[in-house]
C-alpha cells in the first residue's frame, strides 16, 4: 500500500485527537454542564432567614442614671454620716448617662463616716446580671439581701492600717438593666476601733433600699 505524503499523514492522525478534544471541551464547559448548572443555581438561592440580620431590639428599662445625690433621704444621710452636708457631692463621670455617683463624708469628733451611692446602667438585663454575678463573686463572704431589687447582696470587711481599724460594707443590687452599688464605712480615730459589723451592714442596706426606690421612681416619671 502506498504511503501518504507527510502532511496528509499528520492530518489523518491528528483529526481523531482534535475531534475528541473538542467533544471533551464541549462536555466539560458547555452550557449543558450539570455541575456548573447546579453551582449556578446554588449561588442564586436567596439567603435563609436564619442568616438574615436580627431586627429584634433590646428593651432597656432604665435609659439614664438618676441623680444620685437625691437618691437617699436627708434624714438618712444625717443618721449615717453625722455632720455631713446632706446635699452630697457628685463624683465626675466620663458618661453621666451610664454612671453617676454621689459621696458624703464627715468627721464628727473622732468618728469618721463615708457613704457612696452609685447607679450604673448596662445594655440589657442579661448584661447587668452578668456584671452582678462577677462583682458578688469578687466580694466573697457576704450574703443575699432579700427583697432588694431583682437581686441583692451585702458584705462587710474589716481592715487595719497602722493599728487603725476601718469597717466597710458594700451592697450591690440589680434592678433590670441597672446596678445600684452602695459603699459605707467608718472609723473611730480615738479608740482606733471600727463600728460594729451590724451598724455598717444595716446602714449600707438602708441606703441601698432608698437608692433602689429612687431608681424605680425615676423610671416611672
Amino acid at each position: 500500500m502506498r504511503s501518504l505524503p507527510l502532511p496528509l499523514a499528520l492530518t489523518a492522525r491528528l483529526t481523531p485527537v482534535i475531534v475528541l478534544a473538542c467533544a471533551g471541551w464541549a462536555m466539560s464547559s458547555g452550557p449543558t454542564d450539570p455541575a456548573k448548572d447546579t453551582a449556578a443555581k446554588e449561588t442564586q438561592k436567596p439567603r435563609s432567614e436564619s442568616s438574615a440580620p436580627s431586627s429584634t431590639a433590646v428593651t432597656k428599662t432604665y435609659g439614664a442614671a438618676p441623680a444620685p445625690c437625691t437618691s437617699v433621704a436627708a434624714k438618712t444621710v444625717g443618721s449615717l454620716v453625722p455632720a455631713a452636708k446632706t446635699a452630697g457631692k457628685e463624683i465626675p463621670s466620663t458618661d453621666t448617662s451610664l454612671r453617676r455617683t454621689c459621696s458624703w463624708n464627715a468627721l464628727k469628733g473622732y468618728d469618721y463616716r463615708w457613704l457612696d451611692v452609685s447607679f450604673e446602667l448596662t445594655e440589657s438585663d442579661e448584661a447587668a446580671a452578668t456584671s452582678y454575678k462577677e462583682r458578688t463573686a469578687e466580694k466573697g463572704g457576704g450574703g443575699v439581701v432579700p427583697g432588694l431589687g431583682d437581686e441583692g447582696y451585702s458584705v462587710v470587711n474589716l481592715t487595719t492600717e497602722d493599728k487603725q481599724q476601718t469597717r466597710e460594707g458594700t451592697v450591690i443590687a440589680r434592678v433590670a438593666n441597672a446596678l445600684v452599688v452602695v459603699t459605707y464605712n467608718g472609723s473611730d480615730f480615738e479608740s482606733k476601733k471600727a463600728p460594729s459589723t451590724e451598724e455598717i451592714n444595716k446602714g449600707a442596706i438602708k441606703a441601698a433600699k432608698e437608692a433602689v426606690a429612687s431608681l424605680k421612681a425615676a423610671a416611672v416619671n
